[in-house]
Order: C-alpha cells, then structure tokens, then sequence
C-alpha cells in the first residue's frame, strides 16, 4: 500500500515559539480591523452631531451600533488571543529556565566527577611530609644566616655606658678643634713658616759697557 499511495510525510510538531507566533499575527489582523471600525465609527459620528433629528439620523445610529458591536466582539477576541499568547510566553520562559537549570546541573555533575578525579591523585601524606621538610629548611637557613652575621672583632665586655662616654668625649674634642680654627691662624700662615725672600745686590757695569750704552 505504501508504494502504491505513498505513506504520509511525518509533520513536526508545533512548538511554543511557533504557536506565539501565529497568535501575534491573528492579533495583528485584529488590531488592523479595529482601526478600521473606529475610522468608520468616527465617519458616522460626525454625520450625526451635524444631522437633525429624523429617519436618516436614526439609520446611521443604528449603523453605529451595529459597527461598536463588531469592534466589541473583536476586542474580546483580541483579549483572548493575548492571554494565550501571555500564558505560552510565561510556558516558554519556564521551559527555558528548566533548560538553563539542566544545563547547569549537568555541568556541576562533570566538574564534580572531575574534582574527585583529582583529589583521588593528591596524597595527604606526602604534602604534609613536604611541609615539613620545608620547615626544617627554613630552620636550617635561618640558623646558618645567624652563623653568617656572628661578629669576631668587638669584644663583649664593653659596656653601654663606656660607649656613650667615649662619644661624648668624640664630640667635645670636635668642638675644641673648631674653635680654634676660628679664633687662631691657620698653621700655614704663621710667621715662621713663611718664606724669607733677600734681595741681592745687582753689580755694577764694566765702564766698557756703560760708554757702549751711552
């Protein structure tokens, strides 16, 4: 029978994306024909504020009524269609959040299997033995340093007191000195470091010497 007629194509299911969106045209439809109705209600509502009382005022009222009506039937059609269309979106918003929210668990249930993966390499033990051994590293260096910085040349019975003494006497001596820089002569400019310059006597010239010039 297949081969014959054929078998029937299988139709995708509609999904919420799709029926929100045919409801969004059919409310679009509506809205275009209610703008039509209220174009042509306001018409006639002009009409009658300008015509007098009579038959021909009396039918255009009732053609009035008969198209607020139609408008009222269209605007609860509309209200419906975007309940619907308010209550798929809410569904499709859930769905999408129930999505992210598998999405999510599937993630940590990977991260979860990869940390114990991890975990089951590291040895508790080990670290700790490796901490220690730094430790006594540390130790070890802090003691050599303090070897290291050990002085030989001062001796250990000088006293605090012979020290600040010593300094004191540093600076009075300091002062001494720069005093007499001040009020004396310098060494240098003594009289008996002074050179002692003798002017010699200039010979006298030969009378050759003296005519020649003259």
């Amino acid at each position: 029978m297949n081969r014959i007629f054929g078998s029937k194509k299988a139709v995708p299911k509609p999904t919420l994306d799709d029926a929100m969106a045919n409801l969004d045209t059919r409310i679009s439809s509506l809205d275009v024909k209610l703008s039509k109705l209220n174009s042509e209600l306001s018409v006639y509502q002009q009409k009658i504020a300008r015509m007098s009382d009579g038959p021909g005022k009396q039918a255009l009222r009732q053609k009035a009524i008969k198209l607020l009506r139609q408008r009222k039937m269209i605007e609860a059609q509309k209200d419906s269609l975007q309940t619907q269309s308010w209550n798929m979106e809410q569904a499709s918003m859930t769905t999408s959040n129930l999505r992210n929210v598998m999405t999510t668990v599937d993630a940590m249930k990977e991260a979860n299997k990869e940390l114990k993966k991890q975990y089951g390499k590291i040895n508790i033990d080990k670290i700790e033995a490796i901490q220690d051994e730094m430790e006594d590293l540390l130790d070890m260096s802090a003691e050599l340093q303090d070897t290291m910085a050990r002085s030989y040349a001062l001796p250990d019975d000088i006293s605090e007191g012979e020290l600040d003494a010593e300094l004191e006497a540093l600076g009075e001596e300091m002062n001494f000195e720069g005093m007499g820089a001040e009020e004396g002569m310098p060494s240098y400019l003594a009289d008996d470091a002074m050179p002692t310059f003798v002017d010699e006597p200039v010979p006298e010239a030969k009378e050759g010497v003296k005519e020649a010039a003259a």
